[in-house]
């Protein structure tokens, strides 16, 4: 072709083969590796379950002394973790990305798993509100509220909470290079965990990802500063949840 200058029949007829042949096998590929991406998803919730019933094994079997609360610095290494490891929406063509996808909230009717993790609105020992990362352990449908853990106490501290005071955390990172639409934008008022805490607080979005990798560079409200916001920091997809509230003036 190239020393002809031009396609001949024979050659137009070869590369569509060779094209067509392509084509088949990328998709024969992308398919082995959404299988291979749903037998992890699998293998995941199979270990989940299995926590889930051995910490509630552990709650009721009082002829085991009790379990060490877990040291801050195991409970940090271990919400990293979860946040790298949360799996990437990769949708067909066409495709949207699905509630608990990034920003993408989810639908009305949701019901979070036990041993799903969630942003909760709870009282504080000093009487005022405040967000916490807890974890879901039952909802009752008869009277609609979620009892929940808080994460950071090993679940000695118990909540009874009502459904407008949970908000479930994403499931799925959304990919900025493919769905940006599923990301919170610059600016946007969100509730963001702040780094080496257990709590969520309000915050600005400063720069959502631009690479699936990435996490959000965040602004959180501080009075301190004097422009009410404390420098950019980084808080990853998993963590940053809407918030409802309307921005302080």
């Amino acid at each position: 072709m190239q020393t002809e200058n031009k396609i001949s029949p024979y050659y137009r007829t070869k590369l569509r083969g060779l094209y067509t042949t392509a084509k088949a096998d990328a998709e024969a590929e992308c398919n082995i590796l959404r299988r291979a991406l749903d037998k992890i998803a699998e293998i995941k919730t199979l270990l989940e379950e299995r926590r889930i019933a051995a910490k509630i094994a552990g709650l009721y079997n009082d002829s085991e002394p009790p379990r060490k609360t877990m040291r801050r610095g195991v409970l940090m290494t271990l919400l990293q973790q979860s946040a790298m490891t949360l799996p990437l929406w990769i949708g067909k063509p066409g495709d949207k990305p699905p509630p608990l996808c990034g920003a993408i909230p989810a639908s009305g009717d949701y019901v979070a798993k036990p041993g799903d993790k969630v942003a909760a609105r709870v009282k504080a020992v000093d009487g005022d509100e405040q967000w916490i990362l807890a974890e879901v352990v039952s909802y009752s449908h008869a009277t609609n509220k979620y009892e929940v853990d808080d994460i950071d106490e090993e679940g000695k501290e118990r909540h009874t909470l009502s459904r407008r005071r949970i908000i479930p955390l994403p499931q799925w990172k959304a990919n900025p290079e493919t769905d940006p639409e599923a990301l919170f934008q610059k600016d946007q008022l969100v509730l963001a965990l702040y780094p080496q805490t257990t709590c969520f607080y309000r915050a600005l979005i400063h720069t959502p990802p631009q690479r699936p990798q990435e996490d959000y560079s965040v602004l959180f409200e501080d009075t301190s500063y004097a422009d009410g916001y404390s420098p950019p920091l980084n808080v990853a997809q998993r963590y940053v949840v809407a918030c409802k509230e309307p921005k302080k003036k």
